[in-house]
């Protein structure tokens, strides 16, 4: 929806980017004219865009602590809390990297920062997004234990060849 309106202003001087990719605020810093207008546009845009998926998001979490909070079973308030838990930790690995990047005054942003966190966004948190998920069910967890097992015996092994050596 903005990237066509951000292609259409003028470029002038180098057209390299200081990014991994075309982000429209780095984008943006290329113009000749003034985009302040275009800026705080998006950042309504953006506001809207982030607060109120996170506001339904907080909503059903309040709601659904409160229920596990309730329930007799300690067990069962562990299983959830436990689910729960990972789900919130990756929500906000991503609404806390979009927030960063379109909420924050520029004042506060660097390119070194806008590029960690992009890459927090757009490749940490969809790689870790499977795992967490994942690593709630027993055989996917007993697995990824046997395999860091074997890992760790064949270094141990390994280290074992070479002090025979020397």
């Amino acid at each position: 929806m903005l990237m066509p309106v951000t292609t259409s202003f003028p470029y002038c001087g180098s057209r390299e980017i200081n990014h991994f990719f075309c982000e429209i605020p780095a984008v943006l810093k290329l113009s000749c004219i003034v985009t302040s207008l275009y800026e705080t546009l998006m950042y309504a845009c953006c506001v809207l865009m982030l607060l109120i998926p996170i506001s339904i998001i907080s909503m059903s979490y309040a709601h659904i602590l409160i229920t596990v909070y309730r329930m007799n079973s300690a067990e069962g308030r562990r299983k959830a809390f436990a689910t729960c838990s990972s789900h919130i930790m990756v929500v906000s690995m991503f609404y806390g990297a979009a927030f960063y990047t379109n909420m924050l005054p520029h004042s506060y942003h660097t390119p070194e920062k806008d590029k960690a966190v992009s890459v927090f966004y757009t490749i940490l948190t969809p790689m870790l997004n499977p795992l967490i998920y994942s690593l709630r069910s027993k055989e996917v967890a007993s697995a990824l234990r046997k395999v860091l097992g074997r890992c760790a015996s064949s270094q141990r092994i390994r280290a074992g060849d070479l002090s025979r050596k020397y």
